[in-house]
C-alpha cells in the first residue's frame, strides 16, 4: 500500500527534481521539512519565520551540533524560498557557524619527552626535523639529506627546501642540521621517504 503525497510535498520534490539534486538530498530535505512540521503539528506552509526561529533553538537544545542543524536549515529554506517562493523568508533563516577545531598543541616538556622516547637516531632526526622546520607530512616524507641547502656563516639560519612548494623555509636549529649531516655522513643515500 503506497502512501498518498500531498501536493505541497510533491510540489517540493519536482523543485528539486528541476534542479537536479541528488536522491539522497531530496530524501534529507523532505524529511527535514516534515520533522519541523510535526514537531509544530501544522503544514508547512501555515509555520511562520517565528516557527522556524523556535525550531532552531529547539535543536539546539537537543544538543545538536552546526554540522546536523545546518543541513536542516538548508531545507528549510529551500522550501520557504523555492516551493512556497518567499524569499524574504528564507533569506532570514540564519545558519549556525561550526565550531573551529584547533589541532593539539604540544608543550615544549611534552616534545621533548616525545623526543628523547624515540631511540632510533635516524627517526629522532626525522620528528625533529618535522617539528622545527613545520613540514608538512607530504613535505617531510619527500624529504632528503640535499633538502639543506645553506648553512650561513657564523649564524644558526639553516634553509630546507620545501620539496613541494618549490621554495625555502629558514629553519633556526643547528641540532637539526648536525644530526642530518651526520646521518649523510653514514648513509650517501639518506632518504626519508620515497623521492
Amino acid at each position: 500500500m503506497s502512501q498518498q503525497i500531498s501536493a505541497l510535498r510533491q510540489r517540493m520534490i519536482d523543485d528539486m527534481t528541476i534542479r537536479n539534486m541528488s536522491v539522497n538530498t531530496q530524501r534529507a530535505y523532505v524529511s527535514s521539512v516534515k520533522n519541523f512540521s510535526h514537531h509544530f503539528c501544522k503544514s508547512p506552509d501555515k509555520l511562520t519565520f517565528e516557527h522556524v526561529r523556535e525550531y532552531q533553538l529547539h535543536l539546539v537544545s537537543r544538543g545538536l551540533q552546526a554540522a546536523t542543524i545546518i543541513p536542516i536549515m538548508c531545507a528549510i529554506r529551500f522550501f520557504y524560498g523555492t516551493t512556497l517562493k518567499q524569499p524574504n523568508v528564507a533569506e532570514h533563516i540564519a545558519l549556525a557557524r561550526k565550531a573551529d577545531t584547533l589541532p593539539a598543541i604540544l608543550t615544549r616538556d611534552q616534545v621533548v619527552r616525545f623526543l628523547k622516547a624515540v631511540p632510533n637516531l635516524e627517526m629522532r632526526t626525522i620528528f625533529i626535523t618535522i617539528y622545527s622546520v613545520g613540514l608538512r607530512v607530504s613535505e617531510a616524507v619527500a624529504l632528503t639529506a640535499r633538502a639543506v641547502l645553506q648553512v650561513s656563516p657564523g649564524s644558526q639560519l639553516f634553509w630546507f627546501w620545501r620539496a613541494l612548494a618549490s621554495e625555502q623555509r629558514p629553519s633556526y636549529p643547528h641540532i637539526v642540521v648536525n644530526q642530518f649531516m651526520f646521518l649523510l655522513s653514514l648513509s650517501s643515500d639518506l632518504v626519508l621517504g620515497p623521492v
